[in-house]
This record gives structure tokens, sequence and C-alpha cells, in this order.
């Protein structure tokens, strides 16, 4: 089933239109019991606590539930299959479709916890899903079991659509005079950082499966795309061109990179391969030529941000630089998005750019078909840097209130501009989604 968002845009006042923005099930009345702890270590009561808000916190962002508030839940705390009462979770004021339960506990070194997922309304056969999860007794863990128990749950309830709890934020952190590579888990929670080069280092973009870590930082040669190693743990190498080389972008297939280099003097879109070898120019036009991004379903297109007639302009081509289509109408549009299923980008855009005039910068979604939009943010402040959730249901950009890039956040919403929250304070920009 499609989860669509029913929006009016204002490109002509009759118009409305709807975008599929991801696979799934929506309005599942969903209920998430805190476990039952099955131990008496001392340790185990935090432990479970973290699993406890980290499990709810994962299904509630989920965009795909109606959690049922604890409030309403039976006194009861069930931790195996043999004592829930699904009767008594279906009825109201529950009103469960399905209940989420199981144990924790810390035996010895380690956390043992047994999830279950069961269907309220299926007296005969509840049984959904059943999960047992061991690992070294820590945080860390009970908040990374707690994503992959939900992750499960996603997966089996939205028709076989990935969750996103695993997957991981990239973005950069402004320190003083430094910007630094950061990381964090969907949710904002563990931010450290990757890169240590005391340099400006800009928009990371993590490769489609998981191993290397683009962006590009100022060195000795100017900006340069530079490449770190998530299974070292280091930068590896990259070789430096001339000119200014800005905003690398992995294809789907994680073999080539398009960035944007002023090596033959105006700013243009290049590909190489993963290696930085073999490059080719893809575009040829005066004016400046940034932000590329692969459409990730198919790899046989790149969006960019051009300004070949003047402000900066949203622009598709297919990958040699052929079927060139300009995409906004004026204003002035930045740092483009492509969402997972090749339909829908997202971007910055101020629509009514000049001295004096009304609006802002905002995110916007336009349908590539019929080149209509939305918007999806409003009265905020400066938002900039979009970037699609692998399941294409959320969005991640950065927002400050006043414009100042020293207080620009990272947020997050839902593809259809609601549930907004800030993930990080001041001094974060640029974020990236991983891919998976």
């Amino acid at each position: 089933m499609l989860l669509l968002f029913v929006c009016t845009v204002a490109l002509r006042a009759q118009d409305t239109f709807k975008t599929e923005t991801s696979s799934g099930v929506s309005n599942i009345r969903i209920a998430v019991a805190d476990f039952k702890p099955s131990s008496a270590d001392p340790l185990a009561s935090g432990f479970k606590h973290t699993f406890d808000s980290t499990l709810y916190a994962d299904l509630a962002n989920a965009g795909i539930f109606d959690i049922v508030s604890k409030s309403l839940q039976p006194q009861s705390t069930p931790g195996a299959p043999a004592e829930i009462n699904v009767q008594q979770w279906a009825a109201a004021p529950t009103s469960a479709a399905m209940v989420a339960f199981g144990s924790f506990g810390v035996q010895g070194s380690k956390i043992v916890c047994n999830g279950f997922l069961f269907d309220a309304k299926n007296l005969q056969y509840p049984q959904i899903l059943a999960k047992q999860y061991t690992e070294d007794a820590s945080e860390d863990s009970a908040r990374q079991i707690a994503h992959r128990f939900a992750d499960e749950i996603i997966f089996r309830l939205s028709g076989g659509s990935q969750g996103i709890a695993e997957t991981k934020i990239y973005y950069v952190k402004i320190g003083g005079a430094d910007k630094e590579i950061w990381e964090m888990d969907y949710d904002g929670a563990n931010q450290h950082p990757i890169t240590h080069l005391g340099s400006v280092s800009l928009s990371p973009r993590i490769s489609p499966d998981n191993t290397r870590l683009a962006f590009s930082s100022l060195g000795r040669d100017g900006f340069q795309v530079r490449m770190y190693s998530m299974l070292l743990g280091r930068m590896v190498n990259f070789p430096s061109v001339g000119g200014t080389n800005l905003s690398p972008a992995w294809s789907p297939n994680g073999k080539d990179i398009a960035y944007s280099s002023s090596r033959s003097g105006d700013p243009e879109i290049w590909i190489s391969d993963a290696n930085g070898n073999v490059s080719r120019r893809v575009t040829s036009f005066r004016g400046p030529d940034v932000s590329p991004v692969f459409n990730p379903r198919t790899g046989s297109q790149i969006a960019w941000i051009s300004g070949r007639t003047g402000l900066p302009q949203l622009y598709i081509m297919d990958t040699d630089g052929s079927a060139v289509q300009r995409m906004t109408d004026g204003g002035y549009a930045t740092s483009p998005s492509w969402s997972p299923n090749g339909q829908f980008l997202a971007f910055a855009w101020d629509r009514k750019y000049g001295p004096g005039a009304p609006g802002g910068q905002d995110i916007y979604v336009m349908e590539i078909a019929t080149k209509r939009w939305i918007q999806l943010t409003h009265d905020g402040g400066r938002c900039d840097f979009p970037s699609w959730s692998p399941d294409g249901r959320h969005i991640v950009y950065a927002n400050s209130a006043d414009g100042k890039d020293s207080h620009m956040k990272v947020w997050t919403m839902l593809a259809d501009g609601t549930q907004k929250r800030a993930l990080t304070g001041a001094g974060a920009d640029m974020p990236n989604w991983s891919w998976k």
C-alpha cells in the first residue's frame, strides 16, 4: 500500500497533486509496552529504560503508526507470549491493532532481550514476530537492540519497506574557525566526530555501502575532494586536481563520484571513478555548475544547480551531459537531493529572491514528471541542504532561525513537512542521510 501525502500547491490556484513518497501502510495503531525485567542485575534497569524509550521513539518517528499513549495501556507487563491477553490490548481504551512487548535483562556481561510483535485482533494466531538479541551490556547496545527490533517491526508491517532506525546522518560540525565531519544516529543520538583535520570540511557524502565518506576540505591546494575509510578509520588517498573541487556525490552503484570542479576555469560538473581517476567533464556552459546528485534509482541522471541563466536554478540531465532540463522557474535554488524512488527532488529555494522581497529560503519538494512542487518549511528562517532518508518517508535539513551559519541546526521532518524536530544544537550543517 502506498503512503500518500496530499498537498495543495500554489502553481495554479485550482491545482492539487499527490506525491507518493514511500511504500508502507499508514495509521496502524500499535501499543509499545515497556519490556518486563528478566534479571536483578543493577545495570539492567538503566539499560532497560534506554531500550524502552528508544523503541517507543523509533516507532513513533516511523511515520506509519498511530502510537498508543502509555497511559492508555493495560497495567499488566507481559514478558512472554504466555503472559499476554491480547483481548485486553485490543479493547478500549487501548484499542491496539498490534502490540510490541517482551523481556529485557542482563546476564553476566550480556544484555538478553526477547521481543515479540502480536496481532491483537487475531486471537487464534496472534504472533507475527519473535526475536532474541544478545549483546555486550552497554548503553549503546541497548539503543542498537531497540533500533534493530524497531526496524524488524517496520519491515513486517510496511509491506517490506526497510526501517531507518539503524541509519546514520553525517553532517558538518562548526567549532570556531574549523569545520569537521561528524556522525550521529538517525534520531540525533550518539553524536561524534569522524574527521580531525583542523580545517574547513564541507558536504559529507557516505557511499552506498557505508564504507567510505567523501567530502570537500580546504588544504594547501584549496578545496579538494577527500576520502575517509569507515572500515580503516582513517583518510585514504583521493587525488588532488587543479581549481576548487566541491560537493561530491556517489552514484548508486558506488563506482562513480560526481562533483563540481573549476579546474578548467568555470565550475563545471565532473564525474570520476570512486578512486578519483578517469575524470570527465559533463557540463560546459558559462556560469557555475555545482551540487550534483545522482538519481538513486537509475544512476542515469544527475540533478544539479547551474547559474548559466543568471541566478542559480535547478536542472536535471543524463550522466553524459545530454537531455538538460531546467526545473525551477525563477528565484534562487540550491542543494538538490533526489528521493530514493527517483520521482522527486527536494531542494532549498528562495522563490522571491531579491532586496525587500517577501519570503525566504525554504525546503521544497518537486515532482519531476510534472515540475509541480510543494513547500515544506515556512517562516522558520533559512533552510538548506535537504537529504532524504532511505525509506523516502523523512527529510533531514539544516535551519538557522536568524540566518547565521553558526546558529544552523540539523532538523528532521516527515516528507510532507510535518513532525519537525531538531536533532542537534547550534553549529551543525550540511546533513547527509546514509543510503541504508
